[in-house]
């Protein structure tokens, strides 16, 4: 257990997580520097014994995945935790796990972009649709009805963060609807010269990084379907054959972001999301110059993000601060409403109370929800 009054950082990541980004080293060193100490939660042992934590921090979408898969043991272990939290409201939590959760589903956060409003900046997300049947004629009708044209990718509905969900496939004709593997989620495949613009989002900080991304495809009857990992094809020293433009398509013109476009979508998803540790993946459509946000996903690499663990624990203690004025507003709304009520109501006659102030009972509230800060 942690000394009671100290400032402590709990966290949760995977062992590759840690390593690769050098947590317990370089992260712990620049929160000691700031006064606070890092702890990992021991997710199968009881937390009241590991704490008391000011701020949690956690990558745990793989664990949140295989409970929505009905991993009994993911399940025992995320349910623990929000049984813990909310018997501690006072902790904030980077990010919450139903957001985090919604995040996931890849059709709710297209349904977020699709009904923000970014389209009025020419920012938008491919339309959509779910299939859920290896049906071939079954698929042919839900995609005709959504709307969905040749060529286009199949994606994992839920993101679980593994290598699975990162294994997609393009389609190029009706013939390729025997390679659909359900339940996933069918977007017609937007053209952008192979460039992909990834957002990391921390808090109200982001970095761009330009990544190689998929040449253009175009319907075709002869062509086959195209298996793919969309993280191999990202890398930053991708050789894949599949982010090499065909001769006829190559150009000398630079394929750019428009920054008031890409400022917009990190303010409004980070707002409709409540998150504030995200990657955002964007490219621009040949020809309309539209910005298409083709991927959200929780907690990412920010690989090439500059001083990160410095602007890493900067994003965290302003959650737990923003999460703080957040439970002190509540108190003195509910406050107000107290003493809003007629002072017979809660006095007796003859009661000593400053009606021009706070009671005294408000007064005593606040000290209360203050020490918990």
């Amino acid at each position: 257990m942690t000394e009671s009054g100290s400032k402590v950082i709990g966290y949760w990541l995977s062992k590759k997580k840690i390593l690769k980004l050098n947590w317990t080293t370089d992260f712990a060193d620049v929160c000691k520097k700031h006064g606070y100490s890092l702890v990992k939660l021991n997710l199968d042992k009881p937390l009241e014994d590991q704490g008391p934590f000011s701020i949690i921090v956690h990558k745990l979408t793989e664990v949140i995945g295989q409970s929505i898969l009905g991993d009994k043991k993911a399940e025992s272990i995320i349910n623990r935790l929000e049984k813990y939290l909310e018997k501690h409201p006072e902790i904030a939590m980077v990010d919450p796990l139903d957001n985090v959760r919604r995040l996931m589903y890849r059709s709710s956060s297209y349904d977020i972009i699709y009904t923000s409003q970014l389209h009025e900046m020419d920012v938008i997300t491919p339309t959509f649709v779910e299939l859920y049947s290896t049906d071939i004629n079954i698929n042919k009708e839900i995609l005709k009805a959504a709307g969905i044209t040749y060529p286009f990718l199949c994606k994992q509905s839920v993101a679980l963060s593994t290598s699975e969900s990162h294994t997609m496939c393009i389609i190029f004709n009706e013939r390729g609807l025997k390679d659909v593997q359900p339940p996933c989620v069918a977007q017609p495949f937007v053209n952008h010269n192979a460039v992909l613009f990834k957002l990391y989002v921390l808090g109200g900080r982001y970095h761009v990084v330009r990544r190689p991304s998929l040449k253009n495809f175009h319907p075709s009857e002869e062509e086959e379907t195209i298996f793919f990992n969309s993280h191999d094809v990202s890398k930053p020293d991708s050789r894949s054959a599949l982010s090499v433009l065909d001769e006829a398509e190559a150009t000398n013109t630079p394929v750019e972001a428009d920054m008031r476009r890409m400022d917009a979508i990190v303010t409004t998803l980070r707002s409709l999301l409540g998150m504030d540790l995200l990657g955002i993946d964007v490219v621009v459509e040949n020809n309309s110059n539209r910005h298409v946000i083709i991927d959200i996903n929780a907690y990412p690499g920010y690989d090439g993000y500059p001083d990160l663990f410095e602007n890493l624990f900067q994003c965290i203690v302003e959650a737990g601060d923003n999460h703080r004025r957040s439970r002190l507003s509540e108190c003195h709304l509910l406050s107000a409403k107290v003493t809003a009520r007629p002072s017979h109501a809660i006095f007796a006659a003859g009661d000593n109370c400053d009606h021009g102030g706070e009671t005294a009972v408000n007064q005593a509230a606040n000290k209360a929800i203050e020490r918990q800060f």
